[in-house]
């Protein structure tokens, strides 16, 4: 009889055929093979009949595995309810193609087969399934999931003016990923919408892409149609370079950052004067470094110590010795490694290089330079230091779901570009880190490195060396998921001011030690 492991393994085993699904359909698996998975923790039911994978060490509660997977699996579900007849609504097609990466709370299903309820899905979210006359033009698209979206000209025709007042980033952001106008008029056209036709020409020319407007006008007067021109949107938006269609992904960064960094800017302290005396603005940054990289590392669930950083740092560490928690100690050393690569490139900076053209040349040997050690010890494949990363990733506990492996290719360089003509530091600084996690360009690292990322654009420009103190963890994810997911600053901007003030006063004191806090005890 086979043992309790084997047969894990062998219903492991099934699961795996059904790769890369993170949905799983109850009939695409054995009962047999579904309890299993399920006591093991590597199945969770999400409504009778379907399934996510999960993992056994997720915390009761976590909502991980559900916002990794609600793409999939409300993709999986409707295709297997109404084959190919339904999609996304317009206006919620409309956020995902304007490169929006987190589901609201209730994603809108039409379907001339639904049943105009509420399906109710785990951590608060829900489908609400509405039945149609008729369906828009739709395809699946990979980079949502799979998720059947309102083609853009289609969805921008169908935008009702609230959304364009309620969502002015993403209407933009659409307006600006449209490669010709013809797309808009088959559809304005085929309809007669007269309206409509007005409403877009007026988004259009208040966006930037006035030729658009104008082509839409004349051909629809043309058809004999009377156009009167309006603009939906209630405020002013930042308008992009040029009039080309552009990735929405880049598209969303530029916008966003150009309506952020007026917020930061608001509550960012002024910098002091640079200081002339290089050494010793270093000197700063080394005395900070143990209570650094203890927080920090801390931060993403390493377990170090004073002493391990200290003894890395000395090369007094005995990896075959008293110091055999190898994940940890590599851990610590890699980071001993790229804050030395981080130390230089701010002495780069405080010779004059512009911040943007040096992240952009330095931040892969950062990478690198963190995760060497764990190469070397055989923890990670030496392709793991290839670069950007090859595959999804998400983020624990969180609704924002990072870009996908095309896009970081994408927006990385609008990054640097973004950097390279910010001209306040402060902005430089929260908005960098910000934008580096929402791209999470990277398997592993990216918080580290974000928060270097957010030093290097501080410590030469007047401001000190500033650490994000693990106690505050929590507070300081859900300032940046309230920035992800809601396009809302402020929390972070304050956050990350309110450090730099207090340690401008007095650095963070050192971590106690563990034989203290033994002591103590």
């Amino acid at each position: 009889m086979a043992a309790p492991n084997e047969k894990l393994a062998t219903s492991l085993a099934a699961l795996a055929t059904l790769a890369p699904a993170r949905a799983v359909a109850a009939r695409s698996l054995t009962r047999t093979h579904r309890e299993r998975l399920v006591r093991a923790g590597f199945l969770s039911e999400v409504v009778k009949g379907w399934y996510i994978q999960a993992r056994p060490d997720d915390r009761a509660g976590d909502s991980t595995a559900w916002f990794a997977s609600m793409r999939e699996f409300i993709a999986g579900y409707c295709d297997e309810r109404f084959g190919d007849q339904w999609h996304i609504g317009p206006e919620q097609s409309l956020m995902l193609r304007a490169g929006e990466r987190s589901l609201p709370r209730q994603v809108l299903v039409w379907a001339p087969q639904a049943n105009n309820q509420v399906l109710n899905l785990p951590h608060g979210t829900s489908l609400l399934l509405y039945r149609t006359p008729r369906l828009l033009p739709a395809a699946p698209v990979a980079d949502a999931g799979g998720l059947r979206l309102v083609s853009l000209a289609e969805a921008l025709v169908r935008a009702g003016p609230a959304f364009f007042t309620q969502q002015p980033l993403a209407a933009t952001v659409a307006l600006a990923s449209v490669p010709d106008a013809s797309e808009l008029l088959h559809v304005l056209l085929a309809g007669s919408h007269t309206s409509l036709a007005g409403r877009l020409a007026g988004a259009l020319r208040h966006a930037g892409r006035g030729e658009f407007a104008d082509r839409i006008v004349s051909t629809m007067r043309a058809a004999g149609h009377k156009v009167d021109e309006t603009n939906p949107f209630q405020q002013p938006v930042p308008l992009l370079p040029g009039n080309r269609a552009a990735s929405p992904y880049a598209c969303r960064l530029q916008l966003m950052w150009r309506q952020m960094r007026t917020t930061v800017e608001a509550v960012f302290p002024a910098p002091a004067p640079v200081p002339s005396d290089a050494a010793a603005l270093l000197r700063d940054v080394e005395a900070r470094y143990v209570t650094d990289a203890y927080h920090s590392l801390s931060i993403e669930g390493y377990s170090v110590t004073p002493e391990l950083i200290e003894k890395v740092r000395t090369g007094t560490w005995d990896p075959d010795g008293d110091d055999r928690q190898l994940r940890d100690a590599m851990a610590a050393k890699g980071y001993f490694e790229a804050h030395k690569e981080v130390k230089a490139s701010v002495e780069r900076l405080l010779a004059g290089a512009n911040p943007g053209a040096e992240l952009r040349a330095a931040h892969a040997t950062w990478y690198q330079a963190l995760f060497s050690p764990s190469v070397q010890a055989g923890l990670l494949k030496p392709q793991d230091l290839a670069g950007y990363r090859n595959d999804q990733v998400f983020i624990r506990g969180a609704q924002h779901v990072p870009l996908s492996k095309e896009a970081v290719r994408d927006t990385m360089p609008v990054l640097f570009d973004l950097l390279e003509d910010e001209v306040h530091a402060g902005a430089r600084a929260v908005l960098g880190h910000f934008v580096f996690v929402y791209i999470h360009p990277y398997m592993d690292g990216n918080g580290r490195l974000a928060r270097f990322l957010m030093n290097a654009m501080l410590a030469p420009s007047g401001y000190p060396w500033t650490v994000i103190p693990v106690q505050r963890r929590a507070e300081y994810m859900a300032a940046l998921a309230q920035a992800s997911s809601h396009q809302d600053i402020a929390p972070f901007a304050q956050f990350v001011a309110q450090l730099v003030t207090e340690q401008r006063a007095a650095p963070l004191p050192w971590p106690p030690s563990r034989q203290a806090s033994a002591a103590g005890a």
